[in-house]
């Protein structure tokens, strides 16, 4: 498939993205951008979330990092799956007990006007730097396998891509990508679906032998308890995942925002419960087609595709999908599942963004009603340029695993967002709020300080998403200390 046709794929792909756009932004009000009307139905909120929580990320950088990691990846899965039952049971009945817009808005109620735009802070700098983790991803794929024929710079395949975003979601926001979401799973699914059935075709198996291969033997390894000290053990693995769940779902505005248009908080939970199971499965399946794609490589010669001189493990799917001869059906379905993996999640984050700041920063509701639309559109303008200039700095800056460099700046960001929480749900003392900033400031400096020591002179530990709930609880700590002592 040349260039040509592919880029007639995707600006078919778009068209559906903005009937249903036009279809569900006729009312074009800040309710249905920030709330859907709270009519959301939940099982359809639960199976956009799959998309939108896999990203651009799991669908490309998953396989790729089977190589290094095999199957340990799923030791992070397993908590993720604990974090969903905390988020359905322990965060969900607050958010609907308060009717919030802005999930922060708990922390305003709890604590006072510092703390909550501190923990809006801490989401802004996330969300902005997840999404282009995610986006970024899905466009050095485009851009190698699409664009460079055509000798299209990456700066402006990247300010399409949020062009594209901007058209289909400046009307009607959420409401919009509850639908556009569902839409995007369906066809990510079906992607490594159709991968894993094809590839394992052209290697004359069917998916039994496959599973009984002693080439799949060699990557299969899922859980890692030899060392405590590694990276990778299970128990920190584990608890990484799990916080990185709490914080990145049920501390985060973008994932939260779908749950809260479901009517009530019923449907909520039983979204949260089904999407959770149903992504530990989908996640396996990811591993799976890891893989059987270095599998395929080694069987068939396919060397790591270069990008700036350095192979890229994250680059080997779509280098097999399009182009080792596995046929249109792969190819087209592929480049559906990337399409769909990269604006499932830059598009609702791109919405989340819009509605956090509106209502976390510049008190919409408090504004005239007559600036309040305007108002909106011009923020989601500004988060549009504010993504671009991210993903293309990323170009020059990023050096690992994408999906690596995600978690990691997760441990980060998101730690002070869970010290905020933690401290407010689990205890009653009230906090000093004018130094809730401070606190959380200087959590994160010493995150930072701690992942940048040598393991030698840590006795050989190597530190890992441990870092998360380190973080929260260094957070936790300061509160505790700044607390009003009456």
């Amino acid at each position: 498939m040349s260039a040509s046709h592919i880029l007639l794929l995707i600006g078919g792909y778009f068209l559906v993205l903005l009937l249903i756009s036009y279809l569900t932004g006729k009312n074009d009000s800040n309710n249905d951008f920030f709330k859907a009307g709270k009519q959301s139905p939940w099982y359809l909120v639960a199976f956009g979330m799959i998309g939108t929580s896999l990203s651009g990320v799991t669908f490309i950088s998953v396989p790729g990092w089977v190589e290094a990691s095999e199957f340990g990846y799923m030791q992070v899965v397993f908590g993720y799956l604990a974090g969903y039952f905390v988020i359905a049971y322990v965060l969900l009945p607050i958010y609907y007990r308060l009717n919030v817009t802005s999930i922060y808005e708990y922390l305003e109620q709890r604590f006072g006007t510092v703390s909550y735009k501190t923990g809006a802070f801490f989401f802004f700098i996330s969300r902005v730097l997840g999404a282009s983790f995610r986006l970024f991803l899905v466009a050095i794929v485009l851009q190698k396998f699409v664009f460079d024929a055509w000798n299209v710079p990456f700066e402006l395949t990247v300010f399409l891509s949020i062009l594209l975003i901007w058209i289909y979601t400046f009307r009607g926001g959420i409401k919009t990508i509850v639908w556009t979401d569902t839409l995007q799973t369906l066809f990510m699914l079906l992607s490594v679906g159709l991968s894993i059935y094809f590839i394992n075709q052209k290697l004359d198996w069917d998916f039994a032998q496959f599973l009984a291969s002693d080439e799949l033997k060699a990557y299969n390894q899922i859980l890692f308890t030899d060392n405590f000290f590694a990276r990778d053990h299970f128990i920190k693995s584990f608890l990484g995942g799990m916080f990185i769940t709490i914080c990145m779902t049920g501390l985060d505005q973008d994932m939260m925002q779908k749950n809260l248009t479901c009517k009530t908080l019923k449907d909520a939970q039983k979204n949260m419960v089904s999407f959770s199971l149903v992504l530990v499965v989908v996640n396996f399946a990811f591993l799976l087609l890891g893989a059987l794609l270095f599998i395929y490589a080694n069987t068939f010669d396919i060397a790591k595709p270069l990008m700036d001189g350095t192979p890229k493990s994250d680059l080997l799917f779509p280098e097999i999908a399009l182009n080792s001869g596995l046929g249109i059906t792969v190819l087209v379905t592929f480049l559906l599942g990337l399409i769909a993996a990269a604006y499932s999640s830059a598009d609702s984050a791109l919405t989340s963004l819009t509605t956090s700041f509106c209502v976390d920063f510049l008190r919409i509701e408090k504004r005239p009603k007559t600036d309040q639309k305007r108002l909106r559109k011009q923020i989601h303008i500004a988060m549009s340029l504010l993504l671009i200039v991210v993903i293309i700095l990323f170009k020059y800056v990023l050096d690992r695993n994408v999906i690596d460099g995600l978690l990691t700046v997760a441990t980060y960001t998101y730690g002070p967002l869970l010290g905020l929480f933690a401290f407010g749900i689990f205890t009653q003392y009230r906090i000093k709020d004018r130094y809730a900033w401070v606190v959380a400031l200087v959590s994160v400096l010493l995150i930072v300080g701690l992942a940048n020591i040598p393991s030698e002179n840590l006795g050989g530990y190597t530190v890992g998403y441990e870092l998360l709930p380190i973080n929260g609880m260094l957070t936790f700590i300061g509160l505790f200390l700044i607390r009003k002592k009456d």
